[in-house]
C-alpha cells in the first residue's frame, strides 16, 4: 500500500473524538480503542487538558494525604499507546459543528508560555464527558479562601496545605510547646464531604505517629456544615442517621440547616450571624458543568451548564455530538428528575454508549441508556463504610467496606484488565506494608 493510499484510507475512517479523560471518557475510549479503533473500524482520539488519570472519587484521600496521588495516576499517553487510541494535551474552547471540529486553546506551561496555538480536531462523532466543577453559588469569598477538590491539582493543594500547618506547628513548639489548635471547616455534606471529613479525622493521628504531634488529634476541630436538615441528603435516613453517629464518635461537628452565607480568611460565616474558625476551608457543596458549555455551539444547556442529551444520550440539537457523566442531564421519560450526577451513572452511560456508537457506525438503530441504581456507598476511614445497596438494601462494616473497595478495582479491570489489575493490587498491598500510611512531603 502507498503512502497516499494510507493517508486515504486514514481520512476516511470515522473520527471519535472523546473530550474528557475522567473515569467515563477514559472508559468509553479504552473499550473503543480496543474494538473500532484495534480493528480499523474507526480512529478513537482521545482530548483532555492534564497528562495523567486518577480516579475522582479518591480525590478525599489524597487531600488527607492517605493515599499518594503520583502512585495511583495513570499516563493518557501510555495507556492510548497499548489500547488503540490517540490522546491529545488539550482544554476545549469551542466547536464549530458545520464544519464538524473541535476548536482547542492554546497550550501552554505552568509558566503561561505558549506551547501550541489554537487548533482544531475534525470528528464525525462528538463525544464530551468533561465531567464537573464545585458551584459556589456566588457566596462571598468562596473563591478567595476556598479549595475546591476537583482536580487532583486541587487535592495536592489541599494536601500540602494541610501537611505544612503541622511542620509549621512543630516549628512553633521549639519555642513555644504550648498545645496548639487547628480548626478545619467543610461546606457540603454530600459524600465527598462527609468522606474528606473521616478521612482527614485519620489522617490527624496518623501525624503523631511520625512524630509530628504539636497539635494533638484532640484539638483538630473538623466541621461539617450542611444547608439540609441532614448530612448525605441524597442518600437513605438510615444511611444519613449511622454516617452522623459515626462522625460525632470521631469526634467532629455536624452542622445542619445551616446556609453558608459568606468565607473569611479565617472563619466561615453562616446564617443567623454564626462564626466558625477555620484555618483550611474546602467547599463541596454542588455541582456545576464546567462554565466552557454554557450555551457551547448554540446546544440546549440547563442552569447548571450541563448539556441536555436524549436516551441516546445525543445532544438534542446535534445527532453527531453526545454527552455523559456530571455534564449532561438525562431525564427518563415520565420522570420528575434527571439521572443524578454520580460515578456509577457515569459508567453505565459508557458501556452503553459504545454500544450507541457501534451501531451507530452500522448503521443500525441506536440502543437508548436507561439508569439501574446499584445504592451508594460511603466510607468513613479504614474503620467503617456505610450505604446502600440497590437502591433499598441498608449495609456497613466490613462487608461494606470490602463492596467500597471493589469499586475501584472494578475502574482498573475496565481499563487494564483482570491479570494487570491484580498486579497492581499486589503492588498496593506491598507499598501499604512497606512505606508511610500518610503522604508526608
Amino acid at each position: 500500500m502507498t503512502q497516499s493510499t494510507k493517508t486515504k484510507s486514514s481520512n476516511s475512517q470515522h473520527r471519535i473524538v472523546i473530550v474528557g479523560g475522567g473515569a467515563g471518557g477514559l472508559e468509553l475510549a479504552t473499550r473503543l480503542g480496543k474494538s473500532l479503533g484495534k480493528q480499523g473500524k474507526a480512529k478513537i482520539i482521545l482530548v483532555d487538558a492534564t497528562l495523567t488519570h486518577i480516579w475522582k472519587p479518591l480525590l478525599h484521600e489524597v487531600a488527607a494525604g492517605t493515599i499518594n496521588s503520583f502512585e495511583d495516576e495513570l499516563n493518557y499517553f501510555a495507556h492510548a499507546s497499548k489500547n488503540y487510541f490517540e490522546f491529545h494535551l488539550g482544554r476545549m474552547k469551542d466547536i464549530n459543528r458545520v464544519d464538524k471540529r473541535l476548536i482547542l486553546e492554546p497550550l501552554t506551561d505552568e509558566t503561561g508560555h505558549e506551547i501550541a496555538p489554537e487548533r482544531s480536531l475534525r470528528y464525525d462523532s462528538l463525544v464530551i464527558a468533561i465531567g464537573s466543577t464545585s458551584n459556589d453559588f456566588g457566596t462571598p469569598g468562596a473563591k478567595e479562601n476556598c479549595i475546591f477538590l476537583d482536580s487532583r491539582a486541587q487535592a495536592d493543594r489541599f494536601q500540602r496545605e494541610f501537611l505544612n500547618l503541622y511542620l509549621q506547628a512543630q516549628a512553633r513548639a521549639i519555642e513555644n510547646p504550648s498545645p496548639q489548635d487547628l480548626n478545619i471547616a467543610i461546606i457540603g455534606a454530600g459524600a465527598t464531604g462527609v468522606e474528606l471529613a473521616a478521612e482527614l479525622h485519620h489522617a490527624a493521628h496518623e501525624f503523631t505517629r511520625y512524630g509530628l504531634n504539636s497539635i494533638d488529634p484532640g484539638n483538630v476541630r473538623i466541621t461539617l456544615i450542611e444547608a439540609a436538615d441532614r448530612i448525605l441528603p441524597v442518600l437513605s435516613k438510615h444511611t444519613s442517621s449511622t454516617a452522623t453517629d459515626q462522625l460525632v464518635d470521631f469526634n467532629i461537628q455536624v452542622l445542619t440547616s445551616r446556609r453558608v452565607t459568606a468565607i473569611h480568611k479565617d472563619s466561615v460565616e453562616c446564617d443567623g450571624d454564626i462564626f466558625i474558625p477555620a484555618t483550611l476551608k474546602v467547599w463541596s457543596a454542588g455541582i456545576k458543568a464546567p462554565d466552557v458549555l454554557k450555551d457551547i455551539a448554540g446546544l440546549e444547556t440547563n442552569r447548571i451548564n450541563q448539556l441536555v442529551v436524549r436516551a441516546t444520550l445525543q445532544t438534542t440539537r446535534d445527532d453527531s455530538i453526545f454527552a455523559f457523566g456530571d455534564c449532561a442531564s438525562f431525564t427518563p421519560e415520565g420522570a420528575e428528575r434527571a439521572v443524578p450526577p454520580r460515578a456509577q451513572v457515569a459508567n453505565q452511560e459508557a458501556i452503553v454508549l459504545a454500544k450507541i456508537l457501534k451501531a451507530k457506525l452500522q448503521g443500525k438503530p441506536l440502543p437508548t441508556f436507561s439508569f439501574s441504581d446499584k445504592g451508594s456507598l460511603i466510607s468513613l476511614g479504614e474503620t467503617n463504610t456505610v450505604g446502600n445497596l440497590i437502591g433499598k438494601i441498608n449495609v456497613q462494616g466490613f462487608f461494606a467496606r470490602i463492596m467500597y473497595l471493589s469499586l475501584y478495582r472494578l475502574h482498573q479491570v475496565a481499563l487494564h484488565g483482570v491479570f494487570k489489575t491484580g498486579v497492581l493490587m499486589f503492588k498496593d498491598l506491598l507499598s501499604r506494608n512497606s512505606g508511610p500510611t500518610l503522604k508526608l512531603h
